[in-house]
């Protein structure tokens, strides 16, 4: 065992934890996991869990080969939920098959792989998520009535803000499992919520957007309410996003945010089916400032990447397009990814959209490139893109352009 192990090993006696929670995402990015009793974590660290993997969507249908969980001791927090005694601790892990060889349906792995091929060029990504959800009412039964919690409005304050205390008690939540938001407010739907986190690198951030799920869902429960991060839970109203901020440190220190931008941009469309992975998720294109148009800005909001300066000089970039029930491990992968070949191959950045399409007229609408309308539109742009085969392996891509 490493001496990282060895000390989770040692903090599970102190701290008397008696299950250890062995999480992993499926190909959509839903969080599993397999509870063990604290005496069989010694043998997940030394050769892994074994799991039956033909339950698990995308992993081989119904003679999926055994899959073994391995550990990773930096990922272990407790659970805040659950009983003092008898603390329940959870650990990510990465997969892989019984001869040791990674399971390709790992999007963890593929992460992990993408950071990796920045740093071998230099680079080094962080990622700062603001995610969006809404709160309804649930019935007797704890069933979801899609009856919104609230009728509040963007950045309201109680009482018409009911989430206030809900969204405290997320936070207060996740700063037990080590991760500190940034701020949270009410948006502009009712019902809806926004919590925003500090940066943090590729992996960490994207392990805290699994956390956020959980602990939001769990909470919300505790609280008789139903968290929702469908992209387009009400029609009219305006829909859930996961934004997205991307900042990238160049070892030699030079400044490629242009080729951040350049890059989303080029390879958006081939990336659509991944980050909004619904039909549901094309409803909220071009509505109620969600983006529809390959743009970006410095002042407009609306527009798929938006680029404000920072009070500090900085400039921020973010991207719009994504939904919250995407898979966080795979969005930034293939950002990272699209964003590295902006920089190798120097994709030149076209102007700034300073107008937003409200203030457009139909004929300078028309020229915009737009992103996939359809799920359909997308999983036919995935599946005949030679950059997305560049990045992920065939069994992930069919997972998602053929359904």
């Amino acid at each position: 065992m490493t001496r990282s192990e060895l000390e989770i090993m040692q903090f599970i006696e102190e701290e008397d934890v008696k299950f250890i929670r062995l999480a992993f995402c499926d190909i959509f990015g839903v969080q599993k996991n397999i509870s063990v009793q604290r005496s069989e974590l010694s043998r997940a660290f030394e050769g892994g869990y074994p799991i039956d993997s033909s339950y698990l969507p995308g992993f081989g249908g119904a003679y999926g080969e055994d899959v073994y969980l391995h550990p990773e001791a930096g990922t272990a927090t407790i659970l805040p939920w659950r009983p003092e005694h008898g603390k329940v601790v959870r650990m990510f892990c990465t997969l892989t098959y019984a001869d040791g060889s990674p399971v390709p349906m790992d999007t963890r792995a593929l992460l992990k792989n993408a950071v990796t091929a920045a740093a071998e060029r230099g680079y080094s990504f962080h990622f700062k998520s603001e995610m969006q959800f809404y709160l309804f009412k649930t019935d007797e039964n704890g069933e979801n009535t899609g009856i919104p919690y609230d009728n509040a409005g963007y950045m309201d304050i109680a009482p018409l803000d009911k989430g206030e205390n809900v969204r405290r008690e997320i936070s207060l939540t996740l700063e037990q499992m080590g991760i500190t938001p940034e701020s949270s407010h009410h948006e502009a739907g009712p019902g809806q919520n926004e919590i925003d986190f500090r940066y943090a690198d590729a992996m960490t951030a994207a392990d805290d957007t699994v956390t956020f799920l959980s602990v939001v869902r769990t909470i919300a429960a505790r609280n008789g309410l139903y968290a929702d991060f469908s992209p387009k839970p009400i029609a009219d109203k305006p829909g859930s996003a996961l934004l997205i901020n991307v900042s990238v440190t160049a070892k030699d220190g030079s400044d490629v945010s242009e080729y951040i931008v350049s890059g989303l941009l080029d390879k958006i469309a081939e990336m659509t089916v991944f980050v909004n992975p619904h039909e549901e998720s094309y409803q909220r294109f071009g509505r109620l400032r969600a983006p529809k148009y390959i743009e970006w800005s410095y002042r407009s909001r609306a527009q798929l990447v938006y680029t404000p300066h920072m009070a500090d000089g900085r400039r921020c970039v973010q991207l719009r397009s994504p939904d919250p029930e995407c898979n966080p491990y795979l969005t930034f992968a293939l950002m990272i990814r699209a964003i590295l070949d902006g920089i190798e191959n120097r994709i030149e950045l076209k102007p700034a959209t300073e107008k937003s399409s409200v203030e457009m007229t139909a004929e300078e609408l028309s020229r915009l490139p737009m992103l996939p309308q359809t799920v359909a539109k997308a999983r036919i742009l995935a599946g005949s893109s030679a950059f997305i085969r560049s990045c992920l392996p065939d069994t992930v891509i069919k997972a998602y352009c053929q359904r």
